[in-house]
């Protein structure tokens, strides 16, 4: 829709408008409640009145300009009354209660679903686009007609982006790139798709923009004689079989033509599919005849033969495309489809759009067409770094797919990019939470390979294999994604709270308290902030919380006064005074000289008894250690953990695995998968057996335990020991 400022007042224009939605609409639903688009017109001109656009023109015009691209959509009453109401909510004094009261709940449902969180903004932009996102994506599953008033409105405001400054234009056409155009195509809006891609493209890349235009100009004379050498036997030779066709040209988009041009590094003559037709039938049986006489004319490239019709894309897009080679060695795409697939392809989602105005119309389900945004919103739930949630969202709206098959011949559409262990998690989260290798077209291959088109993958699986935290860097959907971090975030849980389970089992023996972890412990979870007794056990079990300050909730006691040190002489005594003890408490004392044994290095978590040194202060020992056999009974005394948050302690580990390529990054990725920094490593090898040593920076038992664990799960490994002098 436009208005014309020049020729008429901006009210007289905008009535003008207005009667033109009116006429659209009943040219397609004679039924239309249109007291109503007068309604929803009269509110929001009043509510927008006096404010102006950056083009000077009246607010209000961008309002009725997304309900005219509604109309065009052929849209019911509802959707177009939100279209011109979308903006009250945000930028005017109208709230959502009164276009609930005035339209009713559906209207101001879409009219919520496309207005920005208000108090968000004292956050930082990357958190406030992430949350409106959520709560867009959010609006659109429960009803899919907001996706449409959100393109619309996004497809006007570029339409108009050069009244913006060149900062805002770019950072428009950029999230236009990333998030509006992809979303359009998932929704199969390519008019919509198309023009958001072209006019953004002309914004962020002006040079490459007028370079293909140019392109396109220079070689339209030939591209027509082309076409024209192609569609006349062509046309013939469809009458002549009984085919009722129509035969067209297909324009070519310069955004599209450009991305053609860099992934293949070619100059514009040599883009396939910039020479195009589109062939238009009554029926599906039609598209197939006229497939078998296009390849009876010309000869066909055959990997570039595509059957959408068969297998329709995720949004319902149904054609079949093939590219011939023309008279002159020319190549001309051509897509068969009929006309409802046309009109689909076209308007996507708009399409299926049943009208609720009459007695007896069915409304449309439309879960089926919003599962894959719904599975986005489970799979992205758990992210809370805003820009992670961003890569996700854009990665699983991303528009390029490929296909490819299980051994048993079902298809399957990744992303392009995807790996098999994408695919694995596709087949089933089981089969990708045990996948140990895959085979592609019946070669083993790496779980990093990136899958092509007509790939056949098997998944290798075995009951003892999981995911590790590499994985996330290996695959390409969200649905992957989430299964991994789920299980890893469920199996690092189960792990603290069986750990916590046994600190705190070991701290009440000592300290005989007859206390069971699991039954006795649900009062002091609450006083200290955990909803459960688990969440408790789980915070001791990964250091966030001592055994300490458990046994103080449990057992106040008072300070205790020094006990007495074994009389060893003044000098010894003033020794152990010399210096503040790091890490531990020497019998209620604090201020001790205090060292660690290096034969069995003791680390927060085990349990520890001190030596009395001569000269030397406190030596620390864990139970056990086998230099404790020797020592006389009067020189040992208690001594306790109290360490600080940030203190580290180095701890060697031996690893004892088969030998292999890549064993050595394996291990490293394991321990610091885990959070764990490596401080210095040796590696020695004989083709068969690899014996690894690591020195690795713990804070505690229970990070040691983490650990260990996932060294244990690398392929191969047989032991892995905490080292100990003999």
């Amino acid at each position: 829709m436009n208005v014309d400022r020049d020729t008429a007042p901006a009210e007289d224009a905008l009535e003008a408008g207005m009667r033109e939605v009116v006429r659209k609409v009943r040219t397609y639903n004679p039924r239309a409640d249109i007291d109503r688009l007068w309604a929803a017109y009269r509110r929001g001109r009043q509510a927008h009145e006096g404010q102006l656009r950056k083009s000077g023109e009246p607010y209000f015009v961008h309002a009725l300009t997304v309900a005219d691209i509604l109309a065009d959509l052929r849209l019911d009453v509802d959707t177009l009354v939100a279209g011109m109401l979308h903006d009250v909510v945000e930028d005017t004094s109208l709230d959502l209660d009164t276009v609930r009261r005035e339209f009713g709940p559906d209207v101001a449902h879409m009219v919520d679903g496309v207005t920005k969180i208000s108090d968000l903004r004292s956050h930082n932009p990357e958190t406030r686009q992430a949350e409106n996102y959520r709560k867009l994506v959010f609006s659109i599953t429960q009803d899919p007609r907001t996706v449409l008033i959100k393109l619309a409105d996004r497809l006007h405001n570029m339409r108009t982006v050069e009244f913006l400054a060149d900062e805002r234009q770019a950072g428009m056409s950029r999230e236009t790139m990333d998030v509006y155009a992809p979303l359009a195509h998932r929704f199969g809006l390519a008019k919509i798709k198309w023009e958001l891609e072209d006019r953004a493209f002309k914004v962020l890349n002006p040079k490459a923009y007028y370079a293909v235009d140019d392109g396109v100009l220079q070689t339209r004379a030939a591209r027509e004689r082309l076409i024209e050498e192609v569609s006349r036997p062509l046309q013939a030779s469809l009458v002549e079989a009984g085919v009722e066709a129509e035969i067209v040209g297909r324009p070519k988009h310069f955004y599209s033509i450009w991305n053609k041009m860099q992934a293949q590094d070619i100059p514009i003559e040599r883009v396939y599919d910039l020479h195009a037709l589109r062939i238009l039938v009554r029926t599906k049986v039609d598209c197939y005849h006229a497939l078998g006489i296009v390849h009876s004319l010309f000869t066909p490239l055959q990997d570039r033969i595509k059957d959408y019709i068969a297998n329709p894309k995720p949004n319902m897009y149904q054609s079949l495309h093939t590219t011939i080679r023309a008279p002159g060695g020319k190549f001309v795409e051509i897509q068969i489809r009929t006309y409802e697939m046309h009109e689909r392809s076209e308007i996507g989602i708009a399409a299926h759009w049943k009208y609720k105005e009459g007695p007896g119309d069915e409304h449309i389900d439309f879960s089926r067409m919003v599962s894959w945004l719904k599975q986005l919103m489970e799979y992205q739930e758990d992210v809370t770094d805003p820009r992670e949630f961003m890569a996700g969202m854009k990665l699983d709206l991303f528009q390029d797919e490929v296909f490819v098959y299980s051994p048993r011949g079902d298809i399957f559409q990744l992303p392009r990019g995807a790996t098999p262990l994408d695919f694995a998690f596709e087949v089933h989260s089981a089969v990708g939470l045990h996948c140990v290798g895959a085979k592609v077209n019946g070669r083993i291959v790496s779980l990093t390979t990136e899958l092509k088109n007509r790939d056949t993958i098997e998944i290798l699986t075995s009951k003892s294999a999981h995911p590790g935290t590499s994985w996330l860097e290996i695959v390409k959907t969200g649905k992957a994604r989430h299964h991994i971090r789920r299980w890893i975030r469920s199996t690092q849980f189960e792990e603290s709270v069986r750990l916590g389970r046994d600190i705190l089992v070991r701290e009440f023996g000592r300290h005989k308290l007859n206390v069971h972890p699991d039954k006795d412990l649900d009062g002091v979870a609450q006083e200290m902030g955990y909803t459960e007794t688990e969440k408790l056990l789980a915070a001791v079990g990964c250091g966030d919380l001592t055994a300490t300050k458990v046994l103080a909730r449990l057992e106040p006691r008072e300070k205790k006064p020094p006990a007495k040190l074994v009389d060893m002489g003044k000098d010894i005594y003033a020794a152990l005074l010399r210096r503040r003890v790091s890490g531990v408490k020497i019998q209620g004392l604090d201020s001790l000289m205090v060292r660690y044994a290096r034969c069995c290095e003791p680390i927060p978590g085990d349990q520890v008894i001190g030596v009395v040194t001569r000269g030397r202060g406190v030596s620390v020992h864990r139970l056990g250690c086998s230099n404790l056999a020797n020592i006389e009974p009067e020189r040992l005394i208690d001594v306790s953990w109290d360490v600080g948050e940030e203190q580290v302690f180095q701890v060697k580990l031996t690893v004892t695995a088969l030998d292999r390529r890549g064993l050595l990054a394996d291990l490293s990725d394991a321990i610091r998968g885990v959070g764990t920094n490596i401080h210095s490593g040796d590696f020695k090898g004989d083709h068969e057996l690899a014996v690894v040593s690591f020195l690795v920076e713990v804070r505690n038992l229970n990070n040691l335990e983490r650990v260990l664990l996932a060294v244990r799960r690398v392929e191969g490994v047989q032991r892995v020991e905490r080292y100990q002098l003999n």
